[in-house]
């Protein structure tokens, strides 16, 4: 019997207080108003930006149903909806593209008007929630919540896919995958011949090193603390690989040692203040460029001197790589299906929905570059 129209019941893994565990719940998913989209998901990734909602260094209401890195099906639509049908594959957009804003009509621009990112209140665009659990409303996670066996979106945070398309990989493309790569590819576009630095060997700075290498860098220089993750940064791309607890000196000044004064472009992919600083230095003072890509802690600042862009330094950052997401997201996927690039690196363990924490647990353990989690 079709369902559309009706409230779905279904699992989802509902965080009821911070720093708490994944509870696995059954959830009334309502129907999707106008210009909204209802989706089965299909396959979900563990991204570290969720770790940081449920640890609290990123500000959410709860309760709340986490997850932005999926992929799915959709099951029904609103009236006024015309980008996806029913039977759509699609992947869920935690940075919307409304089209309309002054981000959207930037050539340049994609951190859209609309986002959820800079004001995570926990509701769909018209300020509610679709969620409902033991009778109480759960709140949304950037617009689209996808740790739940249903999950419903506005139409702007939705990106129709190539149907031959295998969602259990393509997930990827929703957050982690593409903020790395675009960051190399899109957001900087490193040069052929160039020397890069990627601070950060998780999912997202594989990713960059893919990037750097689809590019033409003639180096890759990969840097963590943790080298049981050097031989997948080797297999991304990473030329060398290198550990700071190994050297005496600040690893900055180890970088620009190897690389005639600093490489041309550096990425801090891990999201922490001291690492940001390093790889801002570890670029070439007069020619370098460096990029924000991991998330810092909420509420914290660094100081800097200005003479360290005066001479020519560029310093950068980007949400999700830099591409305008319901744009960017298909085409990235033809590019997959016409193997310019693989997915295989970055899926280190895949585990049943049910098994959440355990996921989250690796990977606080450092045990795990990319995780995916499996619907059903």
């Amino acid at each position: 019997t079709s369902r559309v129209g009706k409230v779905i019941k279904c699992k989802a893994a509902v965080l009821w207080e911070t720093s708490k565990p994944f509870s696995i719940e059954e959830v009334e998913v309502a129907p999707p108003k106008a210009h909204e989209v209802r989706i089965k998901m299909v396959a979900a990734g563990i991204c570290r930006s969720d770790d940081h909602a449920v640890n609290g260094t990123m500000y959410v209401p709860f309760p709340v149903i986490l997850g932005h890195e999926a992929a799915g099906i959709v099951e029904s639509i609103g009236e006024g909806v015309t980008t996806v049908k029913p039977g759509d594959k699609v992947i869920p957009l935690f940075t919307p593209q409304c089209g309309k804003c002054r981000v959207c009509k930037h050539p340049e621009g994609n951190f859209c008007l609309k986002s959820k990112l800079s004001q995570n209140q926990g509701s769909l665009q018209d300020g509610t929630t679709r969620f409902t659990c033991r009778g109480k409303p759960v709140n949304h996670f950037l617009g689209i919540s996808t740790f739940s066996q249903y999950t419903v979106v506005d139409e702007m945070s939705v990106a129709k896919i190539d149907a031959a398309s295998p969602l259990e990989k393509v997930c990827l493309i929703g957050c982690g995958f593409t903020t790395g790569y675009g960051s190399a590819v899109n957001k900087i576009q490193v040069t052929r011949g160039s020397t890069c630095a990627v601070f950060g060997l998780g999912g997202v700075g594989l990713s960059v090193i893919i990037g750097c290498k689809a590019a033409g860098a003639s180096r890759i220089i990969a840097v963590d603390i943790n080298k049981d993750k050097f031989a997948k940064a080797k297999e991304a791309g990473a030329t060398e690989c290198i550990n700071p607890q190994d050297y005496k000196k600040p690893i900055q000044e180890v970088i620009a040692e190897m690389t005639d004064g600093g490489v041309d472009f550096s990425f801090e992919v891990i999201g922490r203040l001291d690492t940001m600083m390093a790889a801002l230095l570890c670029c070439h003072e007069a020619c370098g460029t460096s990029v924000v890509v991991g998330v810092p802690p909420y509420s914290q600042n660094l100081s800097m001197n200005p003479i360290l862009l005066l001479l020519g330094r560029t310093w950068k950052g980007g949400v999700f790589g830099g591409y305008k997401s319901k744009d960017s997201v298909p085409k990235l996927v033809a590019d997959f299906m016409a193997k310019k690039f693989s997915l295989d690196t970055l899926i280190t363990n895949v585990l049943p929905f049910e098994k959440i924490n355990e996921g989250f647990d690796l990977l606080r353990a450092g045990k795990s570059q990319m995780l995916l989690v499996l619907f059903f």
